[in-house]
């Protein structure tokens, strides 16, 4: 029976502060890991952890992340545009503060990035993101965790395809 490919985690990593967290979850799960950057990005020796260069050019990294993730596959980000791109694939997109982004949530999201983008561009808006604090990084954890589970789940559920 020919095995389906296993979940594997993408890590839009240039900005991540969750990475380490990462790298604990997939082990203990047997996960790979595809840690994606536009340059150099030191990453753990382990054959599970594979470190992409993903080049300089503006969307780069998001580029390379948004061909390969699908079904099956979680992606940690939180770049909005690569999230909608990501959720529209199947994959299931955690933000490193643990907010899921979903079909459901994603067009709102996408809609509220856009107007603080043009307000801030026309001096309205002055501060950014409130800072990553303790418990994002403990509802990251869980939300990885149920992700991962879920994914399990629905796999274990799956017919087996007919041999023939």
């Amino acid at each position: 029976m020919p095995e389906l490919n296993p979940t594997r985690i993408y890590v839009d990593a240039d900005a991540c502060p969750v990475k380490d967290e990462i790298y604990r979850v997939a082990s203990r799960h047997g996960l790979p890991v595809s840690v994606v950057a536009g340059n150099f990005i030191r990453v753990p020796q382990d054959p599970l952890i594979e470190r992409i260069a993903a080049g300089s050019g503006m969307d780069a990294a998001d580029d390379w992340i948004a061909e390969r993730a699908g079904k099956g596959d979680i992606v940690i980000t939180s770049d909005i545009p690569l999230a909608s791109r990501c959720v529209k694939s199947g994959a299931e997109v955690i933000a490193p503060n643990g907010k899921p982004f979903t079909e459901a949530s994603i067009g709102m999201t996408l809609a509220v990035r856009n107007l603080m983008t043009d307000l801030r561009s026309s001096g309205e808006v002055t501060g950014g993101p409130r800072s990553f604090a303790p418990r994002d990084r403990s509802a990251f954890l869980s939300a990885l965790d149920q992700a991962i589970r879920r994914i399990q789940r629905q796999r274990a559920q799956q017919p087996a395809p007919n041999q023939g």
